[in-house]
This record gives C-alpha cells, structure tokens and sequence, in this order.
C-alpha cells in the first residue's frame, strides 16, 4: 500500500468516524422508538449479525401503535407511489412543446418503460419499509444501484445501520454504514487478493465468523466530467475495515442513497423527525396503562388471600375446592386480604382517548376516513371533496418527500435507464432540453384539486353572465380552462389532442355548416 492510499485511508477512516458521532447523540431516541414502536426494526452497536431480536412483551402490550405505523406506511404507500396506478407524468417545461403529438408520445413512453423498470425491481417492497422508517424515526435511506437484469436494484437501511452528512445548503450528499460479513462472502464481493491477511486465511480455510465492513459515498473532490473512470466521477464510493484496509473503490454519477427526512428543526439537523417522535409519551403511557388494567383485573378476579391460623392444611383455592377449619365465630377462614375496585369503563375511556391520539399523530384516521365514515347520504362529489380535506393536512410532508425521495428516485432511475439505452431517442426539436416531472399521486392530486372548486365556479359565473350578455364569453379561454382542469385531476395529457388537431376538427365542423347552410338555401 503506498503513501497515497494510506493517507486516503486514514481520510476514510477519519470521515466516517465522524459521522459517526454526529449521529451518536440520535442513538437513544431510535432506540426507544425501536422499543415501543418498531420492534422489528433498527440495528445498534453491540447487536449480533443474523441473530432474531427478542420482542420486550412488558414494554409491547398493547399493538394499537404498531397497527398505526402499518396503516400509514400502507397509506403513504398507495397515497404517494402506488405500483397499481401511475404516479408521476413527464413533460417539459415549455407548454408549447408539449402540445405536439410527437413530444407527448415520447414522455408517454418514457414514463411507461420507467413505470415497467419499477413494477420488476424491487423498489415498492422498499419503499414500504422506507415509509415504516421514516415515519417511526423521522429519517429513512435506501441505496439505489444499477442491475443487469432489472436495470435497478435497491437496498433498504434501518435505523442505526447507517449515519450520513449534509452539504451547505442543507441535503444529504454522504453516506456511511458498517455491516458485518464472513470471509466468503467478502472473497466473493472483493476477491481474496484484496483482503487483509486474517480475513484472507480464513476465506482459504473456509472458517466462519463475522467481520465488520465499512461502505462510504462521499462527493469526490477530484470530479471531472471530461474523464468517465471511477476516480473522476462526482462521487466516490469504498469499502474497507475499521482498521483502514481498502477493499475496493469506486464511483458514481449521481449519489445512488436515497435519505429523506420526515421534518426538520433546522437546516443544520442531519437527521429528521417524524410521528414516532411526538406519539412516543403516548405509546409508553398506552402501555402503563394497559398493564395498570391487566394488574386490575387480574386482583379482582384472583385476589391476594388471608388465611386464619384456623385453617388445617392448604387452602384449596379451586373451584369447589374444600378446605377445613377448626375455628369458630362468624369470620371467615379465607377471605380476600383487601377490594380492588375496577371501574372498567373509566379506564377503557381513558385508554381509547390515548389511542385515538396516536392514530392522529400517524395519521391514521387520514387514510382510514373511507372506511369508517358513513357516506350513504352524500354524493361522489362530496365524498372526493371529504377525501381531499383529509389529505391536505400532508401537503407539508409531500412537499419535503417530493424534494428528497421522489424527486432523486425518478433522476437516479432515467440516468441509469439512459446509460442503459432503455430510454427512447427523443425528437429532435427536444434533445438537450430538461424534463419537468409531475406527480399524480392520490394525494398530489388531492392538492391539485383544492383549486378545481375555484376553476369550476368561475367557468360557472361566466356561464351566467352570458344569458344576458353572450359576448362574455368571448374572454373566457374555455381550451386553456379544459387542459387546467384536466392538470388538476391527473389525467394524462397524451388524452387531449393537439392545438393541431383540435383546429382541424374544428375547420371541417364549420366547413360542414356552411355546406349544410348552402344546401338548404338552395332548396
């Protein structure tokens, strides 16, 4: 190993230990989120590779708030990237454009080969996890690689597993974990030259045992776009030991991690917060009292006992159990030592106001609202305006995910399908232009709808106006209300036919009327 690689080393070494403790003062706080909401999930210093965690049934006694983290991550699921619906359209930025047939056939079909890419990677089971993790512990990632069969192939990280870094402006632009592997699995990703000494004689000897590995992607400070190696792209990756050996290098295009945060307090916070964070003191006080009620009932039912000295022998506590006593007077032998008193409605109330409010804090009664409300007496129209108020309270948290999920996920995928040559070759009046990408999500749309009651009374007011006077309506533009309209509600655009066309349906409808005029003006 020369100077050069052990001082690039050292780099390495000193880089992620300092993420590291940036992230050491988070640690606690997942690993009570861990605890008492997502048992399942988190991975923290001092836990063993490959070994099943042991659920703490004291502290998870009663699974409402569980239920709650799977109905929003089910919900922000089908909500935001549904993989049984389209949930985002490609166009470009200058309308005009957009209009021709052959631009929208194109974003038509990219958006379709990139829908397909999706459908048969793996990345809606990740993003269900990565909605589970984001809304437990406010901050989620995954690493988006390129795949030879399916183009794209993703990795989802849990809380703890990984620690990652901010640029000035506030984005997540580094990412490090540590994962442990065995010597074979290390000779087959590395290859066994590339191995330190001790890790080599074990993979010849086909020993066991785990050791750890460090996986860091930082921005490369040496980018040149001019040269396509490893050591030049914009950001460098390697893995190597917490000892400093350097197993392999390399590079990407784009930063291939995915990190969203669910909220931040400041752009100076690197990590987020989501509803696991607020609905905490709720779940530990839903838990204290469902083991207050469990103990309650259990005193009542079965309580502690006082005996006489009387008593011959055991007391028989069985049903129809028989147990002598030699004594006399009105006392009894056995008789409860003390009443517990159960108002069991009280605390049930009590109980069901704690619960409803960690439904709220996730969201819950958002995307449940369909299912438990009685809409027999409304209208569609109602409904969808109901349906539409609910989901506006996550406009916030869209907005956020749009710019660090959605957003980088839709770049990172068309990069890599481009290089791939998977995407279409673009007309030529388009080549060199950006992509503008929209989302219509359920709850974009939801968004986009607030303003379809606006549109439609306005088209509706100028309507009235023209009984009494018809030349109002020539200042509406009725085209560009139809195409705003149709925008709001996510319906495709390759659905409307060109300025193009529309003109020429309309020429041949007039020239029919004239025709139709002259022929019964000649009768």
């Amino acid at each position: 190993m020369n100077k050069t690689d052990i001082q690039n080393a050292d780099y390495f070494r000193s880089r992620y230990e300092e993420m590291k403790s940036q992230a050491a003062s988070w640690q606690s706080a997942w690993k009570e989120l861990a605890k008492y909401i997502a048992p399942t999930r988190g991975f923290f210093e001092g836990d063993n590779p490959s070994d099943g965690r042991k659920l703490d049934h004291r502290a998870l006694i009663d699974s409402d708030p569980l239920l709650a983290v799977e109905v929003l991550s089910a919900g922000m699921m089908s909500g935001l990237t549904s993989p049984s619906r389209s949930w985002f359209e490609l166009s470009l930025p200058d309308g005009e454009l957009m209009k021709q047939s052959a631009v929208r056939a194109w974003t038509h079909e990219v958006r379709r080969r990139m829908e397909e890419v999706f459908a048969r990677s793996n990345i809606y089971s990740v993003l269900h996890g990565f909605y589970q993790e984001i809304s437990v512990f406010g901050t989620a990632a995954f690493l988006l690689e390129e795949d030879f069969d399916r183009v794209i192939s993703c990795r989802l990280f849990t809380a703890g597993e990984y620690v990652l870094d901010c640029d000035e402006k506030g984005r997540i632009n580094a990412f490090g974990r540590e994962f442990w592997m065995t010597p074979a699995q290390m000779a087959e990703k590395f290859g066994q030259e590339n191995l330190p000494l001790p890790v080599r004689r074990a993979a010849q000897e086909n020993r066991g045992g785990w050791f750890k590995v460090r996986h860091l992607i930082l921005p490369n400070p040496q980018a040149d776009e001019r040269k396509l190696d490893f050591a030049h792209m914009p950001y460098t990756s390697v893995y190597m030991t917490p000892q400093g050996d350097i197993l392999r290098r390399g590079g990407y295009r784009e930063f291939p991690v995915i990190a969203a945060r669910w909220e931040v307090k400041n752009s100076s916070d690197i990590y987020g917060r989501g509803p696991g964070w607020k609905a905490l003191g709720d779940v530990k006080m839903l838990q204290k009292m469902q083991k207050t009620k469990l103990v309650a009932l259990d005193k009542n039912t079965n309580p502690p006992m006082q005996v006489s000295a009387n008593v011959q022998g055991e007391v028989n506590l069985l049903p129809g159990g028989l147990t002598r006593y030699s004594g006399s007077g009105g006392d009894a032998a056995v008789k409860p030592a003390y009443q517990v008193p159960v108002d069991l409605n009280a605390l049930e109330a009590s109980m069901e106001r704690v619960k409803q409010t960690i439904k709220g804090q996730f969201f819950a009664d958002v995307f449940l609202m369909l299912g438990t409300q009685n809409f027999s007496r409304m209208t569609a129209t109602e409904v969808a305006e109901r349906h539409q108020e609910k989901m506006l309270v996550l406009g916030p948290v869209l907005e956020r995910l749009k710019n660090e999920l959605l957003d980088p996920l839709i770049e990172r995928t068309f990069a890599i399908m481009y290089r791939r040559g998977v995407v279409p070759l673009p007309p030529p009046q388009i080549q060199g232009r950006e992509l503008k990408v929209q989302y219509v999500s359920m709850i974009a749309q939801a968004q986009k709808q607030s303003g379809m009651a606006a549109l439609q009374q306005a088209v509706a007011y100028a309507a009235s106006l023209a009984q009494g006077n018809g030349e109002v309506l020539d200042k509406v533009n009725f085209d560009a209300a139809l195409e705003e309209g149709l925008d709001m509600l996510g319906v495709p655009p390759n659905l409307l036919r060109s300025d193009e066309e529309a003109q020429q349906i309309r020429t041949r409808r007039a020239q029919q009327a004239v025709q139709l005029a002259a022929q019964q003006n000649t009768h």
